[in-house]
C-alpha cells in the first residue's frame, strides 16, 4: 500500500510503498476514501521537520537539555548515535479520515466489513491507503453524511471540545480569534448553540469565508477592541475562544482586554501563556485549556487498548465527540463542504503541501485527499532488493524496530560483518519502510510469520513489546532458528515453563540468547577477573528514574512491570560475577501511598547463590536523575571494587589501587553481539540456558516474596 511519510531529519516528504498494517484484536483495518489535511497542525509539523538541526534545537530547547544530560552520563558518541537515530524516525502525516472497514479485530462488536466509518488519531488516521484504527477512534458515518464531510471528524471534535469547555448559553456573545479551519468550525458550532459570534483574523479572505458561514460580525485583528465594544454594547465578550497559533502572548492579552467582568477565555490554539495578571485579576476572568479531541486523548488505555470511560461519569469522550459532530453535519448545522477549498487525488498529495509551505500562492482552508477505491491487491511483504543470502552467514530476521532496536541493536548488527540483514517485520509499515531501507534489508513486512517461515533466515532477533516475546521465541525455536530475544525472555512463569519444556525437548538445540548485555561490558568482565573463584558479596545500586504509571512497560499484561522488564538485567550481572546460580531470594518494597509510582519500583532484593555468594540489589525509581544510574561494589577476600555507571572502575587489591575508565559508557552491547555470533559458529551458548532460566525465574519469585514477605526458594 502507499502512505505519505515525512523525514523528521531532512524534511523530505513523499509517498512510499509500505506493508499492510496489522489488524489487532481491538481495532479494524479501513480502506481510506478521504483524508483531511490539517492546515494548522500539519503545517507546524512540516515546517519543524524542514528546519536545520540548529533550527530544531531552537524550537525544542527542552530536548536540548535532555541531550546535554545524556552526554554527561553516557558520553558524546553514545548520545550522538541516539540523537541521529531519533532524527531518522519518519513522521506519518494526517489524523482525520473516512473509509470503509475491510478487516475486523476479534474484540470488535457491532460492525461489519463494508461499513463506512470516520476515524481520528495521530499515528492512526494517517494519509494512507489502508489504516489500522483502534476501537475508540472510529465511529459509524450516518447515511446522510458523505465521506468527504465525515473526514473532517477529528478537527470537528477539537472545535467541539473547545466549545464544550466554553459552556455557552443561548444568546451569549462570543469572540473567536483565529479563523482557520478550526476557527471556522468553532463559529458554526457556536451558532448551532444559539450564540452570537464575532470572528477575528488578520486574513481578509478568511474573514469573508466566516461571513458566508453565518458569523454575526467579523473584523480584522487591528479593529478588535472597537468592534467588540460595539458588538457587546460596551459590556465585553461573555467568552473568547482562541483558535489561532501564535508563540507570543498578544492573543491572551487581547482576550483579557475584550472580556467582560467574570468572562471566560478558552485556549484551543498554540499560543503563549504568560497571563497578564492585572487584567485577569481585576476582571476575575476564568481561563481554560481545551485538550484536543476531548477526554481520552493522550490516554493509551483509552486510545490503544480500547477501554472506554463510563458515560454517566464522562459524558463526552473523544469518540462521543466524533459522533456528536457527525450528527450536527447530518442535520446541516455544520457544513464542512463550505470550508473545502482544495481537493487532490492521493497520488498528487504533495501538491497539497505546496499550498502549506507557500510554494503555490493560493488561499486555502479545508484541503482534502481523495483515494482511488480500486486499490490494487495489497501485500504485507515488500521486496527492497535482490541481495544473495549465503549459508555461511548469520542471516538475520528482525522482529520489532522500536527506539531501542534502532538506537542499539541495529547499529551493532550493521557493524558486525558476521550478520547479514535479510528480513524485517514491524507492527507498522512506516517503521518497516524507513528502517528497512536505512539498513538494507532484503524485504520488509508487518507479519512476523514472514520471518519465522523464511528459509533463508537462520537467526531471528526478537525486539517487540514484552508480551510478544514468548510466542515469538517459541515459534522461532520450533522453526530451528537461532534466537536472540531482548530482555525479558517472557513475562509469566507459565510462559517460562513452556519455553523450558520446548527447549529441553529439541533434538537440535539452536542458540537461545537473551539480551543481558551488562555481563559483556569490559568493566564488568574486569571485575569478574579480579573476583577469582571465591564467594563474593555484591552491592548493586540502580538509580532507575520514574517510568509513568500509564507506560506500556508498567502494564502487567504488556510490559510485565519493571521487575520483570528491567531488574532481570541486574540479576544476570550478579549471577555472572558470582559464577553461580541463585538458590533463594527475599525482596522488600517501600510503602509510600504515591499512586503515580508503584511501590515495587523502589525495592531492595537479597539473593543467595549456591556457592555462598550474596547479592544485594537496590532499585530506585524516585531519586534524582542527575546522579549516575548504576553503581556496583564487589567484595572478595583481600579485594574490593567500585564500578561507576560503566565508565569508571576502581580495584583495591594487594595494597594497590588500580583505576580503569572509558571515554564513552560501555554497557557491553558490542561484545554481546560478538559473543552471540561466536556462539552460533561454535554451538556453545554465550549464556547457558540454566542461567537464562534462573534469572527469569528470580524475577517472578521477587514478586512472590513482595506479596508474602518471606524468603522464596528458586
Amino acid at each position: 500500500m502507499k502512505q505519505l511519510i515525512q523525514s523528521y531529519k531532512t524534511g523530505e516528504l513523499d509517498i512510499f510503498d509500505v506493508p499492510l498494517p496489522v489488524c489487532m484484536n481491538n481495532g479494524v483495518l479501513i480502506k481510506t476514501t478521504c483524508s483531511l489535511v490539517s492546515a494548522g497542525t500539519e503545517k507546524m509539523i512540516v515546517d519543524l521537520a524542514k528546519k536545520s538541526l540548529i533550527g530544531k534545537a531552537h524550537a525544542r530547547p527542552d530536548l536540548v537539555k535532555q541531550v546535554i544530560e545524556k552526554v554527561k552520563q553516557e558520553g558524546l558518541i553514545n548520545t550522538l548515535e541516539k540523537v541521529w537515530t531519533k532524527l531518522d524516525t519518519p513522521i506519518p502525516l494526517g489524523y482525520s479520515c473516512s473509509g470503509e472497514i475491510i478487516e475486523i479485530g476479534k474484540n470488535i462488536k457491532g460492525f461489519s466489513v463494508g461499513d463506512r466509518v470516520a476515524c481520528g488519531g495521530a499515528g492512526f488516521a494517517n494519509h494512507s491507503e489502508i489504516n489500522y484504527i483502534p476501537k475508540n477512534l472510529f465511529v459509524r458515518i450516518p447515511d446522510e453524511v458523505d465521506d468527504k464531510d465525515a473526514s473532517f471528524v477529528t478537527v470537528g471534535a477539537i472545535a467541539l471540545q473547545g466549545v464544550r469547555q466554553t459552556n455557552p448559553t443561548i444568546g451569549e456573545k462570543i469572540v473567536v480569534i483565529g479563523l482557520g479551519l478550526l476557527g471556522q468550525l468553532t463559529v458554526q458550532l457556536l451558532k448551532a448553540n444559539g450564540c452570537k459570534v464575532l470572528g477575528v483574523d488578520i486574513d481578509q479572505y478568511k474573514i469573508e469565508v466566516t461571513k458566508k458561514i453565518g458569523a454575526d460580525e467579523v473584523c480584522k485583528s487591528d479593529e478588535l477592541i472597537e468592534k467588540v465594544n460595539s458588538f457587546t454594547n460596551g459590556i465585553g465578550a461573555d467568552a473568547v475562544i482562541i483558535t489561532a497559533t501564535n508563540p507570543g502572548n498578544q492573543l491572551v492579552y487581547d482576550a483579557g482586554i475584550i472580556s467582560r467582568l467574570k468572562g471566560r477565555i478558552i485556549v484551543v490554539g498554540l499560543v503563549g501563556m504568560d497571563i497578564p495578571r492585572d487584567i485577569y485579576y481585576k476582571k476575575e476572568l476564568e481561563i481554560k485549556l481545551s485538550m484536543s479531541y476531548g477526554p481520552g486523548r493522550y490516554d493509551p488505555v483509552y486510545e490503544e487498548h480500547g477501554v472506554d470511560y463510563p458515560l454517566p461519569y464522562i459524558r463526552w469522550t473523544e469518540q462521543r465527540n466524533f459522533e456528536a459532530f457527525l450528527e450536527l453535519v447530518k442535520e446541516k448545522r455544520v457544513t464542512p463542504k463550505l470550508l473545502t477549498t482544495h481537493e487532490f487525488d492521493f497520488e498528487n498529495a504533495l501538491n497539497a503541501y505546496k499550498l502549506l509551505d507557500g510554494e503555490v500562492k493560493e488561499k486555502y482552508i479545508g484541503i482534502l485527499l481523495n483515494y482511488n477505491s480500486k486499490i490494487a491487491k495489497q501485500k504485507n511483504v515488500i521486496q527492497l532488493n535482490d541481495n544473495v543470502c549465503f549459508s555461511d552467514k548469520i542471516n538475520v530476521g528482525l522482529i520489532g524496530a522500536g527506539n531501542f532496536t534502532k538506537a542499539i541493536i541495529l547499529p551493532q548488527l550493521k557493524k558486525n560483518k558476521d550478520f547479514n540483514l535479510v528480513g524485517l517485520s514491524t507492527a507498522t509499515g512506516i517503521s518497516a519502510n524507513s528502517t528497512g531501507k536505512k539498513y538494507n534489508f532484503k524485504f520488509i513486512s508487518t507479519d512476523n510469520k514472514e520471518i519465522i517461515n523464511n528459509k533463508e533466515i537462520n537467526t531471528a532477533i526478537i525486539a517487540t513489546r514484552h508480551n510478544n516475546h514468548a510466542e515469538n521465541v517459541i515459534n522461532s525455536l520450533k522453526a530451528q532458528k537461532h534466537t536472540y530475544v531482548e530482555k525479558p525472555l517472557c513475562i509469566s512463569e507459565n510462559e517460562l515453563e513452556e519455553i523450558s519444556k520446548l527447549y529441553k525437548s529439541l533434538e537440535y538445540k539452536p542458540i537461545l540468547h537473551v539480551g543481558f548485555n551488562r555481563r559483556f561490558s569490559p568493566l564488568i568482565q574486569k571485575m569478574k577477573l579480579f573476583s577469582g573463584n571465591n564467594a563474593i558479596t555484591i552491592n548493586y545500586r540502580i538509580n532507575a528514574g520514574i517510568i509513568p504509571i500509564n507506560s506500556w512497560i508498567q502494564d502487567a499484561q504488556i510490559g510485565g512491570g519493571r521487575i520483570i522488564g528491567e531488574v532481570c538485567h541486574f540479576i544476570d550481572t550478579c549471577s555472572y560475577l558470582t559464577d553461580s546460580l541463585p538458590i533463594n531470594v527475599y525482596a522488600s518494597a517501600i510503602q509510600t501511598g504515591d499512586k503515580s509510582i508503584p511501590d515495587e519500583d523502589n525495592l531492595s532484593i537479597i539473593i543467595n547463590y549456591s556457592n555462598g555468594s550474596l547479592a544485594n540489589i537496590t532499585y530506585y525509581a524516585f531519586g534524582n536523575k542527575k546522579m549516575p544510574k548504576e553503581y556496583i561494589e564487589v567484595f572478595a577476600p583481600n579485594v574490593a571494587m567500585q564500578m561507576d555507571d560503566f565508565r569508571k572502575l576502581f580495584v583495591y587489591n594487594k595494597n594497590k589501587k588500580r583505576s580503569y575508565s572509558v571515554m564513552n559508557q560501555d554497557k557491553g552491547f558490542k561484545n554481546e553481539f560478538i559473543a552471540f555470533a561466536s556462539s552460533i559458529k561454535t554451538g556453545i551458548p554465550a549464556i547457558s540456558f540454566d542461567s537464562i532460566y534462573n534469572t527469569t525465574k528470580v524475577t517472578f519469585k521477587i514478586s512472590e516474596s513482595l506479596k508474602t514477605h518471606t524468603v522464596i526458594k528458586i
